[in-house]
């Protein structure tokens, strides 16, 4: 039996833009949610909504319409992350949820590793020309912003995860 850990997933995780075509079941949606939903959020506000699209029209029409987001097209589901403002914080607060919404982004990322299906970020917030496509596309009501939308699949291309390491980019106490 493979043993994985937390650790391992984190490495392990990589974007993956193309996609077999190749149904990923409820159940397998369901886990990657509730692991979103799962992430740490300030004041426990969990400031989230996900769209969970399987649609291939919606589909189609998103990765039609926002340039950076063309994989998918072929995806056979993709998951959009929004800031709900009505579970939001108020005043200064209220920007929490871009951070809360973006920890579950991660968990996203990696619960689709776990399950060795892939999948990429890509970016909706803050680009108001791709805010507005989606909410018009998902007919999102005014107080949910979409932060990104997340193609789900099984993946059509093998890439090995990048070592970002670099130690240039920590300091040890304060900062020399």
């Amino acid at each position: 039996m493979d043993s994985k850990t937390a650790i391992d997933i984190i490495h392990k995780r990589t974007s993956i833009r193309s996609f077999h075509d190749r149904k990923v079941s409820k159940e397998q949606l369901e886990t990657i949610v509730r692991a979103g939903m799962a992430a740490p959020t300030a004041m426990n506000k969990q400031p989230w909504m996900f769209i969970v699209i399987e649609d291939k029209e919606v589909l189609q029409a998103l990765g039609k319409d926002i340039p950076t987001s063309k994989m998918v097209q072929q995806a056979p589901a993709a998951i959009i992350v929004c800031g709900d403002m009505k579970k939001a914080g108020e005043g200064w607060l209220q920007q929490y949820w871009i951070q809360d919404c973006s920890v579950a982004s991660q968990n996203i990322l990696l619960a689709i590793t776990d399950l060795g299906l892939g999948g990429v970020w890509t970016s909706v917030y803050p680009a108001e020309n791709r805010m507005k496509i989606v909410s018009e596309i998902l007919h999102l009501p005014e107080h949910l912003i979409p932060l990104n939308i997340i193609p789900v699949g099984y993946p059509a291309e093998n890439k090995s995860p990048m070592d970002k390491w670099k130690p240039e980019n920590v300091h040890w106490g304060v900062f020399e």
